[in-house]
């Protein structure tokens, strides 16, 4: 009896346990969208408020019944180009970036949630590229870094050069990694958007204007990302962020609609 209780719990200790987007029997669905003033780049959210964000301004609306309460817009001409965001305690962080400007350069830049007030920013200068989207999660911060095609005659880089970086919270970098090739031949010519990590503990990225997110893994081994499949969405790439206080739930945008966009994930 003690024998087999042992193998039983050596089975399910070392038996790695497939969640339902690792396996890809999984599909979103979209159980809302709601009209905002402007969606642009990117969508943040949190508890109670979702906000978009656009080239130089966020907008801030509420979760529930998708009413608009405020916005910022900048005044200073500092904001060049706003991208991904994520709403971590009582804080936005904006990735940020001269696009198209070069030599291509990356910021994050953090603002109070409730007033929507600019109270910090993390520069990362040239160093690793046009900053895309960040995420906090597992107590790291990850930050993507694009790359394009058609800055490659001043660069002497491309698409393959966009690099996911992890920083520890004092924004020390501890590891980076760039994409699989099946990836670089759907961002390109442009480059990674979006980015959030999943609650099945995959990391969910998106194109510029694809209806279809990326599903990858840390390897083992090597720089590469490890791709797991992918998934059709009803939302055009930018940046997405799952909502870390209802299990499931992801949002993106259609810029050109300016709609937000509330995705859940089921099993088939």
């Amino acid at each position: 009896m003690r024998k087999f209780t042992f193998l039983v719990l050596y089975f399910f200790l070392t038996v790695p346990v497939l969640t339902f987007a690792q396996s890809l029997t999984g599909e979103f669905e979209t159980v809302r969208t709601f009209q905002t003033k402007k969606a642009h780049q990117g969508v943040a959210v949190d508890k109670q408020c979702v906000y978009t964000i656009n080239t130089k301004g966020i907008g801030k609306y509420d979760k529930q019944s998708g009413a608009f309460i405020s916005e910022w817009n900048d005044t200073t001409g500092k904001i060049i180009h706003f991208d991904g965001a994520v709403v971590v305690g009582r804080k936005i962080y904006c990735a940020h970036s001269n696009y198209p400007g070069v030599p291509m350069t990356g910021s994050i830049e953090i603002f109070d949630k409730n007033t929507l007030k600019h109270v910090g920013s993390q520069s990362f200068g040239t160093k690793y590229g046009s900053c895309t989207w960040a995420d906090f999660y597992n107590g790291y911060w990850w930050v993507c870094f694009g790359h394009y095609d058609r800055f490659t005659a001043e660069t002497g880089t491309d698409v393959r050069w966009t690099t996911l970086v992890r920083f520890d919270r004092n924004w020390n970098e501890t590891a980076s990694w760039v994409f699989p090739k099946n990836l670089i031949a759907e961002f390109k010519p442009m480059s990674n958007s979006g980015g959030s990590w999943g609650p099945d503990g995959n990391l969910y990225v998106t194109g510029h204007d694809s209806t279809k997110v990326y599903l990858l893994q840390i390897p083992e081994m090597g720089s590469i990302l490890r791709y797991v499949g992918t998934l059709k969405v009803d939302f055009n790439g930018q940046g997405i962020a799952w909502d870390r206080s209802r299990k499931g739930r992801l949002y993106g945008i259609m810029r050109k609609k300016d709609l937000v966009v509330e995705e859940q994930l089921s099993p088939r």
